[in-house]
């Protein structure tokens, strides 16, 4: 990891006094209209910088895809005025997608320590992190990318090292919050550095970049050290029970917290999930968790240890099913089995599209008779209304351009906004894609870059569309046909068949009479293209599934994927 560059810039002696005719655009090509998939671009005349570049999971709609990536059409077009990434924190819909981004964009990346060292162990996975720039910033450093300077202030979210960006512009200042919240009381470090906000909103500030995720939320969002009190009411009201953890494996916080109180009531510790031993090992390097010697044990040390004196954490928290959590409730985990006299811990809010996932995981754990415990075990790592409101107030933006969340999320933030003197018309909700053009004087929307999802799929990217996810969703809801037969090679003369195969649509046992009579429809097909001398065979395959298709509709109401296989004699 490169940690020599320059540094300490400040705006005063280096950036020139704004220029009332320059403009800058602002892109956002992900973020908006959904939770994840964080990422915008800041362009100023012939220099373009990054901010995030994160990944989103992929919706009960998209069968078998992993994850989606940001469409970066737009970048690849203007690759030559690329000079850099810019990472507000580690969470993966902030830095997911640069392993495959980075193929493509290979610009220097500049974020805090604990984020760089996580993206350093997602490029090590595919073996990219020797072609890669990483740069190591402090708060409070500033870094010149270009005509643009960027200076990191330090906020408070749900993962260690997050930040703020000042970004400095020939047409002015513009701010990005990244996710925050003000945490006066946090569990490692300084709280959010409200007085730097301050200074540069007294500077003047162009536009407000901000999170919207809280904003239907009224009041502060609680500390994280609140979570940390209600661990120790926990453990000291279930003493004789094995206790289970599942939480965000970002949240170092949260675990650093879970261990603390483990330590004191005497617990052993397994950490369990791939993701949340990767990022525990991490922070513990970069000295950001210290866990007392002794305390962690492996999984298959458990058996050593009296049910009461152990503690398990675990990802899961989501519901997802391949996490540790899931194939605990499900009996599929190869160490852990649940048990009735087990206390399991949610320790986080299900993310919008997730709930569905998390009541199943409930539902499977209670039937076990084990004590789900999912209520005020968790606090947000995101600003709800009055802190949306104190960002704004200290900064004092000409415009405000609320990003990161549903479009619900972003209008409630654009009202919110107004009650604290921002101009009715100075306040912006975009869209994905949308192309800004601001200056000291106004700010339009004046075109559209590309965006949207690139689908990720196992080892390929962009190779799943529309009409792939259409026969897969197909597949889901009416199962398949295959219609088998040989023709003769000359004059497509039925020679054997028509065999039908299906899978997901009926029982073919118990169907009989429906599979004797799509047979009878192909034959029937087959000899009015004899009549018609039609020996095109895409052609023939055609008029097969369109007749079929029109049959199964008609009389079923489902339409089946049919496939025609048709062999030469």
């Amino acid at each position: 990891m490169n940690k020599n560059f320059n540094k300490n810039y400040h705006y005063k002696n280096k950036v020139k006094k704004n220029n009332n005719n320059a403009k800058v655009k602002i892109i956002p090509l992900g973020g908006l209209d959904q939770i994840g998939m964080n990422i915008t671009i800041i362009e100023d005349e012939d220099d373009i910088i990054v901010i995030d570049c994160g990944l989103a999971f992929p919706g009960d709609d998209l069968l078998g895809i992993d994850f989606v990536i940001p469409d970066i059409r737009y970048l690849i077009e203007n690759k030559n005025k690329v000079r850099g990434f810019v990472i507000t924190h580690g969470h993966e819909d902030h830095i997911g997608a640069i392993p495959y981004i980075i193929k493509d964009i290979n610009v220097p990346i500049y974020g805090t320590k604990l984020t760089l060292a996580l993206i350093e162990r997602k490029l090590k996975e595919q073996n990219l992190e020797k072609i890669v720039s990483l740069n190591c910033v402090n708060f409070g450093d500033t870094i010149k990318l270009g005509n643009m300077q960027v200076e990191f202030i330090k906020t408070n979210h749900s993962i260690v090292d997050a930040c703020a960006l000042a970004i400095y512009t020939r047409a002015g200042i513009l701010m990005h919050t990244g996710d925050f919240k003000v945490d006066y009381t946090p569990v490692f470090g300084d709280a959010i550095d409200l007085k730097r906000f301050a200074e540069i909103g007294s500077k003047g500030v162009l536009a407000l970049m901000s999170d919207s995720t809280n904003a239907t939320k009224t009041g502060f969002t609680m500390s994280e050290k609140t979570v940390g009190n209600t661990f120790d009411t926990i453990f000291s009201e279930y003493k004789n029970n094995r206790i289970i953890v599942a939480t965000f494996a970002s949240n170092v916080d949260r675990v650093r917290q879970i261990i603390d109180t483990a330590f004191r009531y005497d617990r052993k510790v397994d950490i369990e999930g791939r993701s949340m031993v990767n990022i525990i090992n991490t922070a513990q390097e970069l000295d950001y968790i210290d866990i007392p010697k002794g305390t962690l044990i492996e999984s298959d040390e458990l058996k050593n240890y009296p049910d009461e004196k152990t503690v398990i954490i675990t990802t899961g928290s989501q519901g997802e099913s391949m996490a540790a959590l899931s194939r605990m409730a499900l009996s599929n985990h190869k160490k852990i089995e649940i048990k009735p006299s087990d206390v399991v811990i949610l320790s986080s809010t299900p993310i919008p599209g997730n709930e569905k996932a998390v009541n199943k995981v409930i539902n499977e754990l209670s039937k076990k008779h084990a004590r789900v415990i999912y209520h005020d075990t968790h606090v947000s790592g995101h600003a709800c209304q009055e802190e949306i409101k104190l960002i704004y107030t200290l900064v004092t933006p000409t415009y405000a351009i609320p990003l990161h969340g549903e479009y619900r999320h972003r209008i409630e933030a654009a009202h919110i906004i107004k009650e604290v003197g921002v101009k009715k018309e100075n306040c912006i909700v975009l869209d994905n894609g949308d192309i800004l053009e601001i200056s000291n004087e106004k700010a339009n929307i004046i075109g559209k870059a590309p965006s949207g999802g690139v689908l990720v799929d196992g080892l390929g990217v962009g190779d799943v569309g529309s009409i792939v996810l259409k026969d897969r969703q197909s597949l889901g809801n009416d199962g398949i046909i295959i219609v088998c037969l040989a023709l003769e090679h000359k004059n497509s003369i039925l020679v054997s068949g028509p065999e039908i195969i299906s899978r997901g649509f009926v029982y073919m046992r118990e169907s009989e009479a429906l599979l004797s009579e799509l047979k009878k429809e192909v034959i029937r097909v087959l000899n009015e293209c004899q009549d018609k001398n039609i020996n095109d065979w895409s052609k023939i395959k055609q008029n097969i599934k369109g007749t079929l298709s029109s049959l199964l509709k008609k009389r079923l109401k489902r339409e089946p994927v049919i496939m025609p296989i048709i062999l030469e004699i």
